[in-house]
């Protein structure tokens, strides 16, 4: 467990129940996690979720997930606004990181953050596009899209190995139950060749992650999961998508979303290859 103080500002774990104040503050720099995310999240590591706070209240906060022994994700880096340039997002951060242990460290960087992240060791990767916007119902029926319930939760959790620098059963089984969450699997020849889900947010439908087989798989589910986005209320969807797959901006094009703002993918050092041509979208900035 991580517990640090430094001058005012002391750092220690945060529980799922503090999370939600830290949404929010996602949520007001434009980067709008779901609004029930918190739940998956803490089930993956309850104990790498962290607040920095002076005179008891909150100021700062980060995440660093651990997912194996080689693996772990860095989000939610946030001070304050009004607190900032008092070097309490530093503190945090150096408290925190020291829950990654050895493992190879990844991030999703916004622009403003990328030279600070480089100075700590972090190297880019590729970038990532957030395309938003309607996409209009189609033509026809999608066929071969199922619920994520009709398949085992095994076989998923091997396509969705594949797609991720670790194997996260326990993070997949909570996501894709999630109170509001929609979670599709397209299935061709009695086997998985795609799956997704789409979960509220603020003024928005958020998919993540968006892993298939093929330019085709892929549009069938996000025509599908756009769908399931309608039945709960909302037309606008949002997904991240990564440049290391050119299909996936192409396929965001087609269907009329257009990018806003971009992130920078970066790690500390080697990881686990992944199958990139399958990833559409990633699962969330915040966990990779």
């Amino acid at each position: 467990m991580v517990s640090v103080s430094s001058g005012s500002l002391s750092v220690s774990p945060a529980t799922v129940t503090d999370w939600e104040l830290v949404r929010s503050w996602a949520a007001e720099e434009g980067w709008n996690p779901g609004l029930a995310d918190a739940g998956a999240f803490f089930t993956q590591d309850p104990g790498g979720f962290f607040l920095g706070r002076v005179d008891g209240e909150p100021v700062s906060a980060i995440s660093v997930v651990t997912y194996d022994d080689a693996y772990a994700f860095l989000g939610f880096y946030l001070v304050r606004p009004e607190l900032r340039g008092h070097g309490h997002g530093l503190a945090t951060w150096r408290a925190a990181l020291a829950h990654a242990g050895g493992r190879a460290i990844g991030l999703d960087g916004v622009p403003a953050q990328q030279d600070n992240y480089r100075r700590s060791g972090f190297t880019t990767a590729y970038r990532t596009a957030r395309y938003v916007g309607e996409v209009p119902a189609p033509d026809a029926p999608v066929t071969g899209v199922v619920p994520a319930g009709r398949i085992d939760p095994a076989v998923l959790a091997a396509y969705d190995a594949a797609c991720h620098h670790a194997d996260r059963p326990r993070f997949l089984a909570a996501w894709v139950a999630t109170p509001g969450h929609r979670a599709l699997v397209r299935v061709a020849d009695g086997r998985p060749v795609g799956y997704g889900v789409v979960r509220p947010a603020q003024g928005e439908a958020r998919i993540g992650p968006l892993f298939a087989d093929t330019p085709a798989d892929a549009g069938a589910l996000l025509d599908a999961l756009a769908a399931e986005a309608r039945d709960f209320g909302s037309d606008r969807i949002a997904v991240d998508m990564p440049e290391s797959n050119p299909a996936a901006a192409r396929l965001a094009e087609e269907r009329g979303l257009r990018p806003t703002f971009e992130t920078a993918r970066m790690y500390t050092g080697p990881v686990r290859p992944v199958a990139r041509e399958r990833v559409f979208g990633v699962t969330t900035l915040e966990l990779g």
